[in-house]
């Protein structure tokens, strides 16, 4: 209703102005260059408006020819930067799906499109390096390097090339100017892991421990491909002290100790880890300077001071029990591991070995063995690998920190056993 109202009156003052122009008295006349032109006032006015009307017009026309050129190239570089998007969209499809000649030709036409900016530089570089022209892909990362805005994808770039030509000396300079740019990284952790693993210094990645990669870990690493006894000990000392439940740790910090002459002091360390949390590898390390029977089985009752109802103390008392002849006791522990948890392999086979010992007969004991669960081992989380030891990356699948004492039960798939 209010826009009906608003015209009308809009109409009523046009006609309005109209009648009172159409009204005026007297005459306007114009002389110059020997004319004279002389007009009724309404029609002067109306006059002078069309010819203002007529000037704007053509202003409008001289102004748009002046910039036809700018609007020409702004329209191109739109369509460019259309073309371009469109490209690199493409091109991580390809790179995506492994397709090696598309993305090469949709990378190069973003970089025709776009010129050298830090994204088309690295999709050319990508789809370069998955399509096996190394010298082109190099010769992109150069290129970013040596920009402020793409240095550090350069970098990693190039750090990625040394991996696969394994030039590890190369790799770690670069790592070191990637590290300097983007301190921290969660894929720098993984390139000083691959490195150390490559070359057997574990020093350097000691400053990237976090929660997913502890220092009792890589310090226990360390010490052990360290050449320098000095350095060793004290990287083991380093790792026990990061965490003395940990059996490599303690175990390397033990061992030095021993080498030392500081018999106590290590048989400490050990006790202490197995009060903590047991495990087979600490008993065989006081076992082994036991010689006989009965030597054994005191360090098994030592044993079993610190941590007395843990299957692993009495299955490790039943098995030198057997091993001195007290067929009493070794029936003893043997059932208390049966029962303080899931029987597992080894306790049917060392209740079999106990039958035996008896003159009883083991083939019940020795079915039920085929069938437990396996026993606890050093697994692989990551591939499953089944290790005879502990080691800081998996030597199957290259995974770090991922090897941990599984005593979890039957395995989820068959497994390798690596050494």
């Amino acid at each position: 209703m209010r826009r009906v109202i608003f015209i009308l009156a809009a109409c009523a003052a046009a006609i309005a102005i109209a009648w009172w122009l159409a009204h005026l008295p007297s005459s306007v006349s114009v002389a110059g260059f020997g004319y004279a032109v002389e007009a009724a006032t309404p029609v002067a006015l109306v006059a002078v408006g069309l010819a203002l009307l007529l000037l704007l017009g053509v202003l409008r026309v001289v102004l748009a020819l002046f910039g036809l050129p700018g609007a020409v190239g702004f329209w191109r570089r739109a369509r460019s930067q259309r073309s371009g998007d469109a490209a690199i969209g493409r091109t991580l499809v390809a790179l995506a799906a492994g397709d090696a000649a598309h993305a090469k030709r949709f990378a190069r036409r973003a970089r025709e499109a776009l010129g050298d900016t830090p994204q088309t530089l690295l999709l050319v570089a990508e789809s370069a390096r998955l399509g096996g022209d190394r010298a082109t892909a190099e010769a992109c990362y150069q290129i970013l390097v040596a920009r402020a805005d793409g240095a550090f994808l350069g970098l990693r770039g190039l750090f990625r090339l040394a991996v696969e030509r394994e030039d590890w000396r190369e790799a770690a300079v670069l790592a070191g100017r990637a590290e300097a740019l983007q301190p921290g990284g969660t894929w720098l952790r993984e390139a000083r892991v691959r490195l150390a693993e490559e070359t057997g210094t574990w020093a350097p990645a000691m400053a990237l421990a976090g929660p997913d990669l502890p220092a009792a870990l890589i310090a226990t690493e360390a010490a052990s491909v360290e050449a320098d006894p000095k350095a060793a000990a004290r990287l083991a000392r380093q790792a026990w002290k990061a965490d003395p439940s940990f059996p490599p740790a303690v175990l390397a910090h033990a061992a030095v100790l021993r080498r030392q002459g500081h018999d106590g002091r290590a048989e400490e360390a050990v006790l202490a880890a197995w009060a903590v949390a047991p495990h087979p590898d600490l008993a065989a390390f006081l076992l082994a300077e036991a010689a006989d029977p009965r030597a054994r089985l005191q360090v098994g009752a030592m044993l079993s001071n610190a941590a007395p109802e843990h299957v692993e103390t009495q299955y490790l008392l039943g098995r030198l029990s057997l091993e001195a002849g007290e067929l009493r006791d070794a029936r003893h522990h043997a059932e208390r591991a049966r029962g303080l948890a899931p029987p597992t392999r080894r306790i049917f086979l060392l209740l079999a070995d106990l039958a035996m010992a008896e003159h009883d007969d083991p083939a019940k004991l020795l079915r039920e063995a085929a069938s437990a669960a396996p026993d606890p081992s050093w697994r692989c989380g990551q591939c499953g690998t089944v290790h005879r030891r502990w080691q800081l990356v998996c030597p199957a699948c290259h995974a770090a920190a991922r090897i941990a004492w599984d005593a979890s039960g039957p395995a989820a798939r068959p497994l390798l056993i690596a050494g």
